[in-house]
């Protein structure tokens, strides 16, 4: 449609006036309607993305905001809504002290900080040793109609189940911890695993310099392994050390989750048989189930790495008997995934979809430090 000479002339007033004077009040929707020749009601679709809007129409909404560089208070207006919003989290079941504890933590953190929204979380847990565990657990969730869903993946089919709901029900979902990229997580937070597992490597390489054995603990129940995160952290160190250490040889133990009071017979069979082998690695967070190990049968020749600052894998470290620990920020994945479905759902911000965690490595000479930054960072 061709814009009349009249209204040509407002529209070009109008602008002028608004670039030439800087007092100018915040424009109103009533204010930019006018200057496109739309309705009020085509102006908030087109702001809010949502649908209704012809092609043309959306094409004159968006020129004169871009002239006009406008920004919607979108703070105010979700203040001004009182609209709830109900988010949903599904984790790993977990005891006091675990690394899960330092994920809700973060939430927790984050729902007061965006307590202004009126916002809820709830939060519900899978075994993530057993199957079918994470689909009934992602169903009683689902059953809230939740406005978003944080979740820590399980094994891919599993996973699926969920996200294919998700989708059919528009709702955006979180992944932390672990990724699955295809099925297109509105954000992910959390380490890149393989590549974590690389690094985890190096490291070995050079602290078990020319010794040719090393044992790879490993948490499973029924041939499965605790997450997603472990398997491909494996799957990054058996690279790097195919590709620069392929001479050693890496023993895999298995010790059962759900059976942890065979854990001290099955350690004592292993060094008994392999007396000799003296550096170890464990991709879990439960580091200190062999550390402590080591400690009470005083193995000062052992060399032990590990994930994650459990408070009974730091207390090892500060003993000696783990060697280094390599950290994520598991609370700044729990304050940034509530964080994202705040700026996706209430605030219409635009959230970065991958967002991978430093790769911390920590010592005994360094652990004060980092957990006093965290600590004043929280």
């Amino acid at each position: 449609r061709v814009r009349s000479s009249a209204a040509s002339d407002v529209y070009k007033r109008q602008i002028r006036y608004i670039d030439m004077d800087k007092q100018v009040e915040r424009i109103r929707i009533k204010d930019i309607a006018q200057m496109a020749e739309v309705s009020v009601g085509t102006v908030d679709r087109v702001l809010h993305g949502r649908t209704g809007v012809s092609e043309a129409s959306r094409k004159k909404v968006e020129n004169i905001l871009k002239q006009l560089d406008y920004q919607p208070n979108m703070y105010a207006s979700a203040l001004a809504s009182n609209k709830k919003y109900i988010f949903a989290c599904l984790l790993p079941l977990h005891a006091k002290g675990d690394y899960w504890v330092d994920v809700e933590n973060g939430m927790y953190q984050a729902m007061k900080a965006f307590s202004d929204f009126n916002i809820s979380l709830h939060i519900d847990y899978y075994d993530q040793y057993e199957f079918g565990s994470f689909v009934s657990a992602g169903n009683r969730l689902l059953a809230m109609n939740p406005d978003g869903l944080i979740l820590s993946p399980t094994i891919e089919t599993e996973t699926t189940q969920i996200v294919s709901k998700l989708q059919i029900l528009n709702i955006p979902y979180i992944f932390i911890d672990s990724n699955i990229p295809h099925l297109n997580p509105l954000a992910f937070y959390g380490q890149h695993a393989k590549q974590s597992g690389y690094f985890a490597a190096r490291m070995a390489k050079m602290l078990i310099q020319d010794s040719k054995e090393l044992i790879i603990f490993r948490q499973i129940n029924e041939g499965r392994l605790g997450s997603n995160q472990q398997l491909h952290r494996e799957e990054g160190f058996y690279a790097y050390m195919k590709e620069h250490h392929p001479d050693l040889k890496m023993w895999e133990l298995n010790l059962y989750a759900k059976q942890p009071g065979e854990d001290e017979a099955i350690l004592d069979d292993f060094f008994q048989k392999h007396p000799g082998i003296s550096y170890g690695i464990t991709f879990n967070s439960k580091a200190y189930i062999i550390g402590e190990y080591i400690l009470r049968h005083k193995r000062h020749d052992f060399h032990l790495m590990g994930y994650d600052l459990l408070t009974r894998n730091v207390a090892c470290l500060r003993e000696g008997v783990i060697d280094f620990l390599i950290a994520q920020q598991p609370t700044l994945q729990g304050y940034s995934s509530v964080e994202s479905l705040c700026n996706h759902l209430i605030l219409k911000k635009k959230v970065k979809e991958c967002n991978y965690m430093p790769i911390n490595l920590l010592t005994i000479e360094n652990i004060d430090f980092y957990l006093d930054a965290n600590r004043n960072n929280n």
